[in-house]
């Protein structure tokens, strides 16, 4: 079990883990709770307080051939959809943005709908924009930046002759783009109840190698630069995060993942059965 330090450190509200403690209750015998309650609870807290800003998180640069060189759009973003009073916010598009590596693939599976070559995604609160070239490393083959195209009339994400597109990506303004470390944690264990007894193994027979992987040179929105510690938010389509007390300094931020927005692991063993 984590220490309630930790928790805190990792961006688990009070109020969240005082639901976590009523939900369970108290009782007399040992028992396992499911960390997955842990979560919900974190969840539906920061759902309806936390702002929403774009983080890329394992950038690949994308240049937007017909978008001139010396222009930037200021465009009006959603700070939190469950809260109308948090308001709006501006965010930089330019000549050359950040997308996430993860969605963009050379030769798609069928159910791959975001980025791919010659077809055409949205960016969130921007514009459609459409993949025309794939350039990639000469020596390890590597695809290291994407050439694309954009459609002016498309501003705000809604084409005017109601063409529609599958997919909607987040991205962030490469010459406005705040560095920043960040950490993954995931759960400790990979599985739910370590102490169970199984062929004479033990607790640290489970502990999850996938824990924790920290991830640099991450790209976030110019609006995190003075994020303080202990500040959270969503990135979008990423999960919550927090601005970390100990590690974080101005220039050189760090940011802890609280949890996912969706709880991965049931998917994964409803995957498996």
């Amino acid at each position: 079990m984590p220490t309630i330090c930790g928790l805190r450190r990792r961006g688990y509200t009070p109020e969240s883990i005082r639901n976590f403690c009523d939900r369970i209750g108290l009782a007399k015998r040992d028992s396992v709770v499911d960390v997955a309650l842990l979560e919900y609870s974190i969840r539906e807290n920061l759902n309806k307080r936390a702002p929403r800003v774009m983080g890329v998180l394992r950038p690949l640069k994308v240049v937007i051939e017909n978008y001139p060189d010396d222009q930037v759009d200021e465009l009006e973003a959603v700070n939190n959809p469950e809260d109308p009073d948090a308001g709006v916010r501006k965010v930089p598009f330019s000549h050359e943005i950040y997308i996430e590596r993860d969605d963009f693939m050379e030769n798609p599976p069928k159910k791959f709908f975001r980025l791919a070559p010659g077809r055409e995604v949205r960016l969130r609160y921007a514009f459609f924009v459409t993949c025309t070239d794939v350039i990639k490393d000469e020596t390890t083959g590597e695809v290291i930046e994407l050439r694309c195209t954009y459609d002016p009339a498309t501003r705000g994400g809604d084409a005017p002759d109601g063409r529609k597109v599958k997919a909607t990506l987040h991205w962030v303004s490469a010459a406005h783009a705040v560095d920043a470390e960040v950490r993954l944690y995931d759960r400790l264990f990979n599985k739910a109840n370590p102490n169970e007894k199984k062929e004479g193994k033990t607790y640290k027979d489970f502990i999850n190698p996938d824990a924790l992987e920290v991830l640099r040179g991450c790209k976030l929105e110019p609006c995190l630069a003075d994020a303080g510690p202990g500040y959270f938010c969503q990135f979008e389509r990423m999960g919550y995060f927090c601005v970390d007390s100990k590690d974080s300094t101005p220039g050189s931020l760090v940011f802890n993942r609280t949890v996912t927005l969706r709880d991965a692991w049931a998917r994964l063993k409803k995957k498996k059965t």
